[in-house]
């Protein structure tokens, strides 16, 4: 059997998005069995919780406020607790450390999840992965786990309050799907399914997402962040929810990654963009990777067009580089072609010298737009 013969994509059992979508909570647990262990974080339990009751009123829940750290012992923690008060699902409410610690939670018990986010930042609520740190904060691993979220919900009256930042970074970082998952594509390179070491592409339906996902963000990512600063829940503002955090979550899985992420790893090597959100440092691996890749003019302008307009970062001063040097360069251009990295699902080699040129250019070109 060849793996590279067998494509497979992954999704979450089910999505629910739109506003006052918590009430579906007490439904969805009672049919996983009745008690839940619901994980919060400290911005939830103490700022959020007490604003929804009425929202999760008939839901048995046990809540815990999560420890600060996706770590092996505060996920002990939980699971002794949720074994000793017989709970029968999980459900991670807050942040992105709080749904990984959730997730791992669930996968221990062998009980269902409910995945809650706050935020549309990020596409990792809908994968089968967890990040598990250090007390201190190092990554020690990722954690593959057996499946996918059984539900994402939304709730876009509760996301449309977050900071317009979060937002904002989230279509940064759901910006790299498509290209991403077109250079998986082209070039038959495995997909980010059942994590690291196998060989699967994707399916055309993983391909046909990820592209919609970049669509969606074109025609009304400017409408969304126009809607989330006024802090109203318009259909734009739940197309690009959606494309940052489905749209994306399957095209990033299901497709495969490729040379922004493997920038992004790259630039995160530099102490001035430790600041920076993931999905920041990502908009400027998508630009960087339009030129490694020889995108056309036709698409450069079109990339950079919509950063500008939403206000995602075009040049390394916006990442907080405001001096750069070879040195600097090449740090991030060697972390970025590390054997393991995406930038070798790539057609062209992933070589730091290239890279070196991709992420001079890109800069260059975002000063020039900025008439720097």
């Amino acid at each position: 059997m060849d793996e590279r013969l067998i494509a497979q994509t992954c999704f979450p059992s089910r999505y629910v998005q739109g506003p006052a979508a918590l009430g579906m909570i007490p439904r969805i647990a009672k049919g996983f069995g009745g008690r839940a262990l619901m994980i919060t974080d400290p911005f939830v339990a103490d700022k959020v919780l007490p604003t929804v009751q009425d929202k999760l009123q008939g839901a048995d829940l046990v809540i815990e406020k999560f420890g600060g750290e996706c770590t092996d012992d505060e996920i002990d923690r939980l699971v002794a607790i949720g074994k000793e008060r017989q709970c029968e699902s999980v459900i991670g409410f807050g942040g992105g450390k709080t749904l990984d610690t959730a997730k791992a939670v669930s996968a221990y018990m062998q009980v269902q999840i409910i995945i809650v986010p706050t935020l549309a930042s990020t596409d990792a609520p809908c994968s089968a992965r967890a990040v598990i740190y250090k007390p201190t904060g190092e990554v020690v691993r990722y954690l593959d786990l057996p499946k996918n979220p059984d539900v994402v919900l939304l709730d876009t009256e509760l996301i449309v309050k977050a900071p317009v930042r979060f937002l904002i970074s989230g279509i940064g970082d759901a910006l790299s799907t498509w290209f991403e998952a077109e250079s998986c594509m082209t070039k038959g390179a495995a997909n980010s399914t059942c994590g690291a070491g196998h060989l699967h592409p994707g399916t055309m339906t993983a391909y046909a997402l990820a592209k919609l996902c970049y669509e969606t963000l074109c025609e009304y990512g400017t409408l969304a962040v126009m809607s989330a600063k006024a802090g109203a829940c318009t259909p734009a503002f739940e197309k690009v929810v959606e494309a940052n955090t489905l749209l994306s979550g399957l095209g990033f899985e299901s497709g495969g990654l490729g040379a922004a992420h493997a920038i992004h790893n790259g630039l995160s090597e530099l102490e001035e963009c430790h600041k920076y959100m993931h999905g920041e440092k990502v908009a400027f691996g998508v630009l960087a990777g339009l030129f490694f890749a020889d995108k056309s003019q036709e698409v450069i302008d079109k990339v950079y067009k919509l950063c500008e307009d939403v206000g995602l970062p075009t040049t390394l001063a916006d990442l907080g580089v405001k001096e750069v040097t070879e040195e600097k360069l090449k740090i991030v251009a060697e972390r970025t072609c590390v054997p393991e990295e995406t930038i070798h699902n790539e057609l062209r080699p992933g070589l730091p010298s290239q890279v070196i040129q991709a992420i001079k250019a890109a800069d260059a070109e975002g000063r020039r737009r900025k008439g720097m």
